[in-house]
C-alpha cells in the first residue's frame, strides 16, 4: 500500500475498507506488513478529521477512520485499545462459552503480533459485556483485529478529543466541550417560581408542561429513576438524609460510584459516589427533589425513588475512565430490577462502542433511557444531536425558549433524532429552571438540554407511577401522544412539549 494514500489532504475521504477473511489476514506476507505506513498523525490532524466528518455526516465512528488514524489515536492514548467482540454485531453480552473462546483467540492474535505475553497486554475484561481493553503498539495488530470476523468494533480506548482541542488552541464549549461543573448558588427571582404547600418552590418551567396539575394524579411513587452523572452532593440533605421531607415520603435514595479518578488505565479504585462537579446534583434534584418545607425548589417526580451514579468527573465523556464509568453505570442500572427509568445528561460528539453496548444492555432489560441532545457554544455548534442521544435505544431531549412556537435555547442542539423538548429558558430574563444547589439551604438555576432531559425523565416517572403495569414502550407512547406536535414529528424538535397533566389521565 503506497504511503501517499495516507497524506493528510485525503484523510476526509479515505478509510480502510477490507473484506478479507480471518485466514487471509493471518496469511499476510512479511512484505505487506512492512509496507504499513507508520507515520504518526498529530492530535490536531486527528481532531480536524473528526470535526470534518461530523460537519459532513453528523456522526463519527472509529470504524470509518483509516487504519493510520486509528493507530495514531491509540498511540496518543497510552496505546490503549478497546475491543468489542462477539459472533455478530448483536452479540455484546457474555452469555455463552463462545465469549471466552473468542476473547482467548483475540488475545493470542495480539500477543503474537506484539511479541508480548497476554498477561502484559490485557488491561481489563468486562464481566458483563463482550469488551476487552488491551495495549497495542503495532499498526499490523490493528489491521489483523479489524479484519477478524469476531471483532464488532475496535477503538482508541483513551483518546482525549477535548483535551487535545484545548492544547491545540481551539475554543471549548460550555457543555459539550467543557466540564459543565459549578458550585454556584443564586437568589431566585420571584417571577421564576410559585410557592406551594408545605413551603416548596415550583419552577416556572414546570407550569409550561402542566406538571403541577399532574401531581393530583401522580407524584412518581413506586418508580425508581437512575441518574447517570457526576454524582450527588454530600452537602445537600434534601438529596440525602432529608430525601423524605415535607410531602415526600416512603421513598429511598441510593448512591453509587463507578468513576476512577486516575490517568492510569489499570487503576480500579473509584473515588466514591459524591458529586465533585455540581452538575449531577442539579440533575438528580430536577427529577426527584422533595416537595419540601424548606422554601427550596421541588423536583418533577417528588415521590420517586432515586439511584444516583457518579460515573464521570463532568459532563464531557472524554477519556477511558469516564467512558468505562458510564458503561458500568448502565450495566449496573440494567441489572437493578427496581429501576424503570435512566436519565443521562452527559455525552460525547462521537460514538463510543463500550457506552453503546451499555445502553443496549440496559435497554434490553426494559429500561426507558433519556439522554441529552447536547448543549454547546461556538466550538461545537455545528454538531447536531450528540452521542448517545442519537441512538435508537435512547430518547433524546433538548431545551427550548419560552414563548410561542419552537425556538431552541441559546446553546441547545436540535436535529432529527430529538424526541421531545422542554421549555427551560425565559424569553425576557434568560433565566433557566430553578433547582436545588450543591449546598444546603441554597438554590440555583440550571439550563440546557441537561435540565430538559432530567425534567422529561421525571414526567415519565409520573406516567409509569400512574400505570405501574405498563412497559417502557407503553410509557413512551403515552408521552408522545401527550405532546404538542403529535402525531407529527418535527425534523428539529421531535414531538415537542409534553403535557404532563394529559399524560397521567
Amino acid at each position: 500500500m503506497k504511503k501517499t494514500i495516507f497524506r493528510i489532504c485525503f484523510l476526509a475521504f479515505l478509510g480502510l475498507s477490507i473484506s478479507c477473511t480471518e485466514d487471509a489476514v493471518e496469511n499476510n506476507t512479511l512484505e505487506e506488513v512492512q509496507n504499513f505506513n507508520q507515520e504518526l498523525l498529530t492530535t490536531r490532524q486527528i481532531n480536524d478529521e473528526i470535526k470534518a466528518t461530523l460537519q459532513s455526516t453528523g456522526k463519527f465512528y472509529w470504524k470509518n477512520a483509516s487504519l493510520q488514524m486509528l493507530w495514531s489515536a491509540t498511540q496518543h492514548g497510552q496505546n490503549l485499545v478497546t475491543i468489542g467482540y462477539g459472533i455478530n454485531n448483536s452479540d455484546f453480552e457474555k452469555s455463552s462459552s463462545k465469549s471466552s473462546d473468542i476473547e482467548k483467540q483475540l488475545l493470542s492474535i495480539i500477543s503474537n503480533n506484539e511479541n508480548n505475553p497476554s498477561e502484559k497486554i490485557l488491561i481489563y475484561s468486562d464481566p458483563v459485556l463482550n469488551i476487552i481493553d488491551v495495549i497495542v503498539k503495532d499498526q499490523k495488530t490493528l489491521y489483523a483485529l479489524r479484519n477478524n470476523k469476531n471483532v464488532r468494533y475496535i477503538e482508541p480506548g483513551d483518546y482525549h478529543f477535548f483535551q487535545y482541542e484545548e492544547e491545540n488552541g481551539a475554543m471549548k464549549s460550555s457543555s459539550s466541550g467543557s466540564s459543565g461543573c459549578g458550585y454556584d448558588a443564586a437568589t431566585l427571582s420571584s417571577a421564576d417560581y410559585t410557592t406551594v404547600t408545605p413551603n416548596a418552590k415550583v419552577p416556572w418551567s414546570f407550569y409550561q408542561h402542566n406538571i403541577p396539575s399532574a401531581w393530583s394524579k401522580s407524584t412518581g411513587s413506586g418508580v425508581t429513576i437512575g441518574v447517570i452523572d457526576s454524582g450527588l452532593s454530600p452537602n445537600q440533605s434534601l438529596l440525602g438524609s432529608n430525601f423524605n421531607n415535607g410531602d415526600s415520603s416512603g421513598r429511598t435514595v441510593q448512591k453509587f460510584g463507578t468513576y476512577v479518578d486516575s490517568i492510569w488505565p489499570w487503576s480500579t479504585s473509584t473515588d466514591g459516589p459524591n458529586d465533585q462537579c455540581g452538575h449531577g446534583t442539579s440533575m438528580n434534584a430536577t427529577a426527584t427533589a422533595p416537595r419540601n418545607n424548606k422554601g427550596l425548589p421541588v423536583g418533577v417526580a417528588y415521590n420517586a425513588n432515586l439511584i444516583s451514579y457518579r460515573a464521570a468527573a463532568n459532563v464531557v465523556l472524554d477519556g477511558y475512565h469516564e467512558q468505562k464509568g458510564v458503561q458500568n453505570a448502565f450495566t449496573g442500572l440494567g441489572n437493578n430490577s427496581s429501576v424503570k427509568i435512566i436519565s443521562m445528561s452527559m455525552g460525547h460528539i462521537f460514538s463510543v462502542g463500550r457506552i453503546e453496548d451499555g445502553v443496549k444492555y440496559a435497554y434490553g432489560k426494559g429500561k426507558l433511557i433519556f439522554c441529552a441532545g447536547g448543549t454547546s457554544t461556538s466550538f461545537t455548534n455545528f454538531v447536531g444531536v450528540i452521542f448517545p442521544a442519537w441512538m435508537s435505544e435512547t430518547v433524546a431531549v433538548t431545551g427550548i425558549k419560552e414563548g410561542s412556537g419552537y425556538n431552541k435555547c441559546s446553546n441547545c442542539h436540535s436535529g432529527s433524532e430529538i424526541d421531545f423538548t422542554v421549555v427551560m429558558e425565559r424569553s425576557s430574563s434568560g433565566n433557566n429552571t430553578p433547582v436545588l444547589s450543591y449546598y444546603e439551604n441554597q438554590s440555583d438555576y440550571v439550563g440546557g438540554s441537561s435540565v430538559a432531559t432530567a425534567t422529561t425523565a421525571g414526567m415519565a416517572a409520573l406516567v409509569w407511577s400512574k400505570n405501574p403495569s405498563w412497559n417502557k414502550d407503553q410509557v413512551l407512547n403515552k408521552l408522545k401522544q401527550s405532546s404538542s406536535l403529535y402525531p407529527n414529528k418535527s425534523s428539529e424538535y421531535g414531538y415537542g412539549n409534553i403535557n404532563a397533566s394529559l399524560a397521567v389521565q
